[in-house]
C-alpha cells in the first residue's frame, strides 16, 4: 500500500477504532496505557493525513504528528509496560524507562528550539529534526519502546516487541530518510495485536499471588 493522506486516514481511523475496542476490553487498569497505544496510534496516522494535505512544512500538524511520534511515545511505551508487567520483571523495566525519559527530554527540547520539516518524497514522508548526536538518540529511542516490550516478561508483548523490531530494521532499510514515518505506520498497523493482548489477560488472574520465604 503506498502512503498517503487517504491512506493514512483509512488506516489511522481502522486502527484507533482497534484502540477503543483494547480499551473496552481491558479488565485491569494497569493495562490500560497500553490498551490505548492503538488508540493513539490511529490517531497519529489520522494527524499525518493532515500533513499530506497541508504538503508537508511545518505547520501545527507536523509539530503535533512530531511531538507524538518522538517525545511522547518514548515515555508512553515504557511506561505502559512497566504498568502492565509482571512483578518480577519491574525492576529490569526501569531502566528502559529511564532511557526513554532522558530521550523524550533531548527530543522535546530538539522540537522546543529548532522547527521540525515534513517533505513528501514519493509516496513517503520525511521528516527532518535537527538532533546532537542523533545516533545515541535513536538508540535511547529504541531501547525505551522495543526493548521494554523484549524484556517485559510477557509472551505476548515480546512478540509485539519482535514484530516492531523486525519492522524498524526493514523500514530503516528501505526508506532511511522516512525512516520515523514508514516505521510509526507499521507499528500503528502492528498495534493491533494488542487486541489479542488484551483479550488473553481475561484468562489471567487479576492479581499475582504473594510470594513467601
Amino acid at each position: 500500500m503506498c502512503w498517503s493522506a487517504t491512506a493514512d486516514l483509512a488506516a489511522g481511523a481502522a486502527v484507533a477504532a482497534v484502540g477503543v475496542a483494547c480499551v473496552i476490553r481491558a479488565r485491569r487498569k494497569e493495562d490500560l496505557p497500553l490498551a490505548a497505544l492503538p488508540l493513539l496510534l490511529g490517531a497519529h496516522q489520522i494527524i499525518e493525513s493532515l500533513v499530506w494535505d497541508a504538503g508537508g512544512g511545518t505547520g501545527p500538524a507536523t509539530v503535533a504528528w512530531a511531538v507524538i511520534a518522538l517525545p511522547l511515545l518514548a515515555v508512553w511505551v515504557p511506561a505502559g509496560v512497566l504498568c502492565a508487567a509482571p512483578r518480577r520483571a519491574r525492576r529490569r523495566l526501569l531502566f528502559p524507562l529511564a532511557s526513554g525519559i532522558a530521550t523524550a527530554a533531548a527530543l522535546t527540547y530538539a522540537l522546543a528550539v529548532r522547527p521540525v520539516r515534513a517533505e513528501i518524497r514519493g509516496h513517503t514522508m520525511g521528516y527532518a529534526v535537527d538532533l546532537a548526536q542523533p545516533e545515541l538518540v535513536i538508540a535511547g529511542y529504541l531501547f525505551a519502546t522495543v526493548g521494554a516490550l523484549l524484556i517485559s516478561g510477557d509472551r505476548g508483548l515480546w512478540l509485539l516487541g519482535v514484530l516492531i523490531g523486525v519492522g524498524a530494521a526493514i523500514c530503516w532499510s528501505l526508506w532511511e530518510l522516512e525512516f520515523v514515518s514508514t516505521w510509526c505506520a507499521f507499528a500503528a498497523v502492528v498495534s493491533v495485536a494488542l487486541l489479542c493482548w488484551v483479550n488473553s489477560r481475561d484468562a489471567v488472574a487479576p492479581y499475582e499471588p504473594v510470594e513467601h520465604a
